[in-house]
């Protein structure tokens, strides 16, 4: 069996904690590279991942591509265009953390150069896999909710005191703020769930003094198909709103908390650590149905490690990858008129 050595640029909390752990527990991928100019970070990674190389510069692996199959970009979002470029240019395939680039023409041209070149390319919509919308997809796919108009899904939190790091006091045109920070999530999965988008509004807030960008947004997409998504994204909600709430002709279900799987990372656990993974008790199950008969739905296994697997697929024996990166761009697309909207205070067709 073929093994892809692995090179991620950037060990923060991307690289080290989503990436690292996914890619070491597939079967047909090691970590062989990391490029980080911290020591200590530089030392995690050897710790982490005996015989790893590693590098300060990511100009210096790319100089010397050789014995690296795939490369993973896990750096700040600025930085995600010129670095997959790069790698794309040295002739290698490529998975960008999201989001997938700043602007729309980066995003284009990313995907222009991986067509020309043959080279895999996908981006880390890690929350494909969660499980509670891998749920609500099964729930859509097989029409148990009836004709879906509504859609409201949230990402929030309770931060009162900001943490000051570049998400938080850098510019929009740097990538900072919480639009393009959760928006990427919630935007993707809204557009993988309903499909085309014909028009959309936006708000934007910055409610925390300490910090230069919004940290309180709320975006709506209407779908050609004429379901509303409604989409929050906010640091500052003492209190929290459901993760989804979905409303069809014939049902509804609804759903608290985040899925397990990141806090599963965080805590240093890997998915072939032999424990049940991403999954909930009983406790966290969301409700399906409809006055009055409501009832508890389990909530599928979230599966973050297929990511990899179907990236190892890509490169190994051709399959497609993952997340086609024409849905980043669309992704990238919506938030740009997204801020348009909220410049404006209008609705703007997508």
């Amino acid at each position: 069996m073929s093994l892809l050595d692995v090179a991620i640029v950037g060990y923060g909390l991307a690289g080290s904690v989503f990436h690292a752990p996914l890619i070491a527990a597939e079967p047909r991928m090691r970590v062989a590279a990391v490029v980080t100019s911290s020591p200590e970070r530089a030392e995690r990674a050897r710790q982490e991942h005996p015989g790893v190389r590693v590098v300060s510069h990511a100009e210096e692996l790319f100089a010397a591509p050789a014995g690296i199959d795939l490369v993973v970009i896990a750096t700040p979002n600025r930085t995600h265009a010129p670095l997959a470029r790069l790698a794309l240019d040295a002739g290698l395939p490529v998975v960008v953390d999201k989001p997938f680039a700043v602007s729309v023409a980066d995003a284009e041209d990313l995907v222009a150069r991986a067509e020309r070149s043959g080279l895999a390319l996908s981006v880390f919509q890690n929350r494909r896999w969660d499980g509670d919308f891998r749920t609500v997809w099964e729930l859509v796919r097989t029409g148990k909710l009836g004709r879906v108009h509504r859609f409201e899904s949230r990402f929030e939190r309770w931060r009162p005191v900001p943490k000051g790091g570049w998400r938080e006091i850098g510019s929009g045109d740097e990538g900072a703020g919480i639009l393009l920070d959760l928006g990427s999530h919630l935007v993707d999965q809204a557009v993988t769930l309903f499909g085309p988008v014909r028009s959309v509004y936006c708000e934007l807030d910055r409610r925390r003094e300490a910090i230069t960008t919004e940290d309180d947004a709320f975006v709506a997409l209407t779908h050609t198909s004429g379901v509303r998504s409604q989409l929050w994204m906010n640091a500052v909600a003492p209190q929290l709103g459901p993760r989804f709430r979905v409303l069809g002709s014939e049902a509804g279900y609804v759903t608290y908390g985040l899925d397990p799987q990141e806090d599963a990372l965080r805590s240093g656990r890997r998915p072939d650590d032999g424990l049940p993974w991403g999954t909930v008790g009983p406790e966290r199950w969301g409700v399906f149905g409809a006055e009055p008969d409501f009832a508890p739905l389990p909530t599928a296994p979230g599966d973050y490690p297929a990511f990899y697997s179907a990236m190892a697929a890509a490169v190994l024996d051709g399959a497609p990858v993952p997340v086609d990166p024409r849905d980043a761009v669309t992704t990238v697309r919506l938030l740009a008129k997204a801020r348009e909207s909220a410049a404006a205070g209008v609705i703007v067709t997508a």
